[in-house]
């Protein structure tokens, strides 16, 4: 009997799914609700000490979270950046980050597992099922609520009492100060001028103009030793003695480079160098890569990172890839003892454009 009922039930089944699949409206009134999955007992349902006992532990992950809170901001304060530790896989690596990453990881992961634990063992699992309905409120009920707005600043009393009204407006924005303080103070040093001046602004004790040196020798160059075709990496006079040499290297290099002066089509640029020898700066106006593959035959300097491409005989204007400004040239010229020096700084910053720069 058995048996016989399911098979008359799957035959019924296969009837209706083969009228559906050609269209037919040939389909029972109601499908059969297939309800509600049964309820699964939870220990916290009737047994108030298991309840409690799950309260517990969700406030324990809760007490978790804010002692790593509290160690996440003692670290950020304690921990100095200078600090290196080694760890398994990873290697060695800073130890603020390691610091910052776990606590605040711990942080947030307590707070979601107790969100997680209370909810699945203290809240209630009751399945709920709401009707479907318009989506628009009546209009009494949008004029109701427009009242109850209306009547609740009337209530606060703002309108009467404005120096509630300004001193709780103080007092909500410079509440994310703090927030704003730590975000801002961890940007480090504003770079003022630093990214629009190098070290060929300045002049060396005296007043003297620097000398174009040999990277990486650090010796003088003479306008004899330039001869045709001949390719210089320069650094300015002086930058060993700089507070920061690396830095101020990354901005002046230059480089320097000897062709024939009447291949020179820019006459500002024939008159920034001297006798065909001029200086422009290695630092690429794309992304920074340094500008040192010379062509001698076409007279262009290629950036090796992405293809730029600047032709040396028309002010190292771009003609090819991603850069979008030509390279700054130096102004040089020849001082008594015969040596190259620079007369002043570039005439634009150096490197990849500045935001405010098309």
């Amino acid at each position: 009997m058995t048996h016989d009922s399911t098979s008359e039930a799957g035959d019924d089944r296969a009837l209706v799914s083969l009228e559906h699949r050609e269209g037919s409206d040939n389909l029972p009134e109601r499908f059969q609700d297939p309800g509600l999955p049964a309820h699964i007992h939870r220990a916290g349902d009737s047994d108030e000490a298991a309840a409690r006992r799950y309260e517990r532990q969700v406030a324990a992950l809760f007490a978790i979270s804010m002692f790593a809170t509290v160690l996440f901001v003692v670290s950020y304060f304690a921990v100095g950046n200078d600090t290196v530790v080694s760890l398994p896989i990873i290697g060695r690596t800073m130890a603020l980050h390691v610091s910052l990453g776990v606590t605040l990881g711990m942080s947030l992961l307590c707070i979601g597992l107790g969100a997680i634990h209370w909810a699945k063992t203290l809240m209630p699992d009751t399945e709920v099922v709401e009707e479907r309905h318009e989506l628009r409120s009546p209009d009494e009920a949008r004029e109701g609520a427009v009242k109850i707005l209306a009547d609740g600043l009337e209530g606060s009393q703002l309108k009467r009492r404005p120096l509630i009204k300004y001193t709780l407006g103080g007092a909500l924005g410079l509440f994310a100060i703090p927030l704003g303080l730590q975000l801002v103070g961890s940007l480090g040093p504003l770079p003022h001028t630093d990214l629009e001046t190098t070290l060929w602004d300045s002049k060396l004790p005296g007043g003297k103009p620097r000398r174009l040196m040999r990277d990486p020798d650090g010796t003088a160059i003479r306008l004899s030793d330039v001869t045709l075709g001949s390719v210089f990496h320069v650094l300015p006079e002086g930058i060993d003695a700089t507070p920061d040499p690396n830095n101020e290297k990354l901005k002046a290099a230059v480089i320097l480079i000897s062709l024939q002066e009447n291949l020179i089509k820019s006459a500002r640029e024939r008159k920034w160098g001297v006798d065909g020898v001029v200086a422009y700066s290695k630092i690429c106006t794309h992304v920074g890569c340094p500008v040192g593959l010379y062509e001698q035959t076409t007279h262009h300097l290629l950036c090796p990172c992405h293809q730029s491409t600047f032709d040396l005989t028309e002010d190292c204007k771009v003609i090819f890839g991603p850069a979008k400004r030509a390279l700054p040239q130096l102004k040089i010229s020849v001082d008594d003892e015969g040596y190259l020096v620079a007369d002043h700084g570039f005439d634009q910053p150096v490197g990849p454009s500045f935001w405010e720069r098309a």
